[in-house]
Parts: structure tokens; C-alpha cells; sequence
């Protein structure tokens, strides 16, 4: 099985959040220049495209990203699909069987639009946070761009996952995978100090023989 990139691709016009640092690109030295390369930089918010938020992102007593575990953001996932709701609860999760994996990954009503920041995204309830503790879930991936309404400033539901240790993955792309288990790997970059972290997202279909490995 092929791995599957559920990563925003970073472009001039990807969308970013409202006052925030758009992502650019450009090259800084070019290979006439220095004579043997190219060299090109970046700027951009951490929160822009696909990306891990830090509890001190929302906490300033809470642990930054080259604080957290790599684990974290390597293991099995089950896609799970929660587009006929848009306000999502722990009841959305009653058909599932957990025990075979500990990260999930939520495909919700909202469209994959890299190119357009939303104005509202499908919610989710605070109260999954506990739930999904108790089904040892360490990880929740979205395909919006927060866990809590857009204009939140109490972040309820950032608060309730990292009070129960589950790491937070944003933006990522759901489209076109289908529901089941998947082999998820993505590592935020070891920024000392950081509030979050880009990340390149991708998964691969795991077959019914490697479940139990």
C-alpha cells in the first residue's frame, strides 16, 4: 500500500487565519548568485496549512513543541467519517470498536479548501476529551482548521484534550480517503520553544494481517 499525503500543500495563496502570517516563499540567493545553489526561505504563521498545535500555544504554562512526545504523532489510526453532523460528540463514536488503535483522524462536513479559510467549521463537544482518554486515544486529527469554534477565546476544547494528554493535529485532508485504519505518521518539526509546528501528514492503508502488529 502507497502512502497517502493529507497535507495542505504550502502555496502563495493558501489560506491562513484572519491577522495572522501568510506562508511565503521565496528565494533569498539564487544559484547565479552564489554560483553553485539555490537558496530559498520562508515566512509563515506556525497555525497556517497542516499542523500540530503546542499546549503553549493556548497555555503558557503548557509543555512547546519540542517538548512532546515523538510517539505522539506516530501510530494507528482510524478515519472516521462525521459529515452528517456538525456538532460532533462522543455519540458520533458509538459504533466503534476501540482497541486497535490510539489516534483518530475526523473527516467532517467541511469541504478540504486549502486555497480558503472557513468562516465557521463543524464543532466538537469539550466533552470527548475524557471519552477518548478512557478509549486510550492520544491523538485527534480534524480537516478544519481548530478543534473550537473560530472565534473562541476560552478554547474549551483544546483545554479539555491536553488536560487529558491528546495531542491536537489541524488541517488536514480527508476528501478523498476513505473510513478505516491507517498507519499515521506526523512529526511537528523540533522548534525549541514553539507554540506549534507544520507537519507533513500521510497515512497508509493498513491490511488485515499488520492490525495486530
Amino acid at each position: 500500500m502507497s502512502w497517502i499525503d493529507i497535507s495542505q500543500p504550502f502555496t502563495k495563496d493558501v489560506g491562513h487565519w484572519p491577522g495572522d502570517v501568510p506562508f511565503s516563499y521565496e528565494l533569498s540567493l539564487t544559484k547565479e548568485q552564489t554560483g553553485s545553489v539555490n537558496i530559498g526561505k520562508i515566512t509563515t504563521s506556525l497555525h497556517t496549512g497542516t499542523h500540530v498545535d503546542a499546549p503553549f500555544h493556548f497555555d503558557n504554562d503548557g509543555e512547546t513543541i519540542d517538548k512532546l512526545p515523538l510517539d505522539s504523532f506516530i501510530g494507528k489510526a482510524l478515519v472516521i467519517d462525521v459529515s452528517e453532523t456538525d456538532f460532533i460528540t462522543s455519540n458520533d463514536f458509538e459504533h466503534i470498536s476501540f482497541g486497535s488503535f490510539d489516534q483518530i483522524l475526523l473527516k467532517t462536513s467541511l469541504p478540504n479548501q486549502p486555497k480558503r479559510f472557513p468562516k465557521e467549521v463543524p464543532l466538537l463537544d469539550h466533552n470527548i476529551a475524557p471519552f477518548l482518554k478512557e478509549k486510550e486515544i492520544k491523538l485527534i486529527g480534524v480537516d478544519i482548521p481548530s478543534v473550537d469554534k473560530l472565534t473562541s477565546k476560552q478554547l474549551e476544547t483544546h483545554h479539555a484534550l491536553h488536560k487529558q494528554g491528546i495531542m491536537i493535529l489541524e488541517n488536514i485532508m480527508l476528501d478523498d480517503v476513505d473510513p478505516g485504519l491507517y498507519k499515521l505518521i506526523a512529526l511537528p518539526l523540533r522548534i525549541v520553544g514553539a507554540d506549534g509546528s507544520p507537519v507533513r501528514a500521510v497515512i497508509r492503508k493498513i491490511k488485515e494481517d499488520e492490525t495486530n502488529e
